[in-house]
C-alpha cells in the first residue's frame, strides 16, 4: 500500500509520517512530499520515499501520486491561493483512481461563518463533485497558535483578542496528526467526516490563567474589539489582510465555530487529547 503526505515539509506532515512509522506501516509504503525535498532528507535515510511535489505544479503532483493508494492531503498555507492547488492535487488523485483521499478541513466546515473556512468550504465542495472516495479531517485550532507565542505573551504580560468567552477545541499537532494516520491505515474511510478537537475547550481567559499557573507571572487577557485587534496586529508586522482574517477567527471562537464535542479526537487516537495545562507546561519548560 502506499501512502501520500503531501506537505510532508511542514509541521503537521512531518507528524503524520512519523506516526505512520509508529504505526509500523513500512517505510517504502509512505510517500512523503514537499517542495523542499532537502527538508525530508531524515525520511528518506530511513527508507520512506521522498518526491518533490508543488501544489502550484500539476506535472509534479501527478509524478508524486504515480501508485499512490491513499493520500493525505494537507491543506496548503497560502490563503488566497489554496482552493487551485488543492483542485489540482485532487483532479491528480482522481486520475490516479486512488482509493482514499482525505483532506484536512477546518471545524464544523459545514456551518462555520469564519473567512478562514471558505476556501476549505470549497474545497469540500471539490472533493464531492470530483467522485474521488473521500474522508475528511475537519480539525480546530492547534494548541501551538498560543503555546507558540508564550515568549511574546509573557513579554507583553497579557493576551489580546477578540474572542470574548467564546470557548476553542484546541488539540496539538501531534494529536490531529496521529488521528489522520489512524485514518490512512483503516479500511472503509470513504464518506466519514470526522471533526476534530481536544476534550477540554478554553476561554481566551483560561488561556491567561493558565500560563500565570505555569509562569508564575500575572497574565491577563484583554478582549478587544475586532477592528482595534487587527490594527493591533497589524502595527506589529502582520500583513493587514491575514490581521482581518485572525480576528475575524476570534470573532468565530466568540460564535462557537471552533467548539468540537464529538470525541472523534479522542477515539482516534485511542487516548485524551493533550490538554492545554499539559500543552502549556511543555511550553514553558522549553522556553
Amino acid at each position: 500500500m502506499s501512502i501520500v503526505i503531501t506537505g510532508a515539509t511542514g509541521q503537521l506532515g512531518r507528524h503524520v509520517v512519523e506516526s505512520l512509522l509508529e504505526r509500523n506501516v513500512p517505510a517504502q509504503d509512505i510517500v512523503a512530499t514537499g517542495r523542499s525535498i532537502e527538508k525530508l532528507a531524515d525520511f528518506a535515510a530511513r527508507g520512506v520515499q521522498v518526491k518533490a511535489m508543488d501544489y502550484t505544479d500539476p506535472a509534479s503532483v501527478a509524478e508524486a501520486l504515480k501508485g499512490a493508494q491513499k493520500v493525505l492531503l494537507i491543506s496548503g498555507s497560502e490563503v488566497g491561493q489554496r482552493v487551485e492547488q488543492h483542485r489540482t492535487v485532487i483532479e491528480a488523485a482522481k486520475a490516479e483512481g486512488v482509493e482514499l483521499l482525505a483532506y484536512t478541513s477546518i471545524a464544523n466546515a459545514d456551518t462555520t461563518t469564519m473567512k478562514l473556512a471558505v476556501e476549505h468550504q470549497e474545497t469540500e465542495t471539490i472533493l464531492r463533485e470530483a467522485g474521488v472516495p473521500f474522508v475528511l479531517l475537519r480539525n480546530s485550532w492547534y494548541l501551538e497558535n498560543y503555546t507558540d507565542q508564550l515568549p511574546g505573551t509573557l513579554a507583553q504580560g497579557g493576551i489580546a483578542g477578540s474572542a470574548g468567552e467564546g470557548r476553542v477545541s484546541a488539540a496539538s499537532r501531534a494529536d490531529y496528526a496521529h488521528a489522520a494516520a489512524a485514518v490512512l491505515v483503516a479500511e472503509d474511510q470513504g464518506g466519514k467526516i470526522y471533526e476534530l478537537g481536544g476534550d477540554e475547550p478554553f476561554t481566551m481567559a483560561e488561556l491567561a490563567a493558565e500560563i500565570s499557573a505555569a509562569t508564575g507571572r500575572e497574565i491577563s487577557y484583554q478582549d478587544l474589539p475586532a477592528q482595534e485587534y487587527a490594527g493591533m496586529l497589524a502595527g506589529v508586522g502582520v500583513p493587514e489582510a491575514f490581521a482581518d482574517i485572525l480576528a475575524d477567527s476570534d470573532l468565530g471562537i466568540a460564535r462557537g465555530n471552533l467548539l468540537v464535542s464529538t470525541g472523534d479526537l479522542r477515539t482516534l487516537i485511542g487516548r485524551p487529547a493533550t490538554s492545554l495545562a499539559e500543552a502549556v507546561r511543555s511550553a514553558t519548560a522549553s522556553a
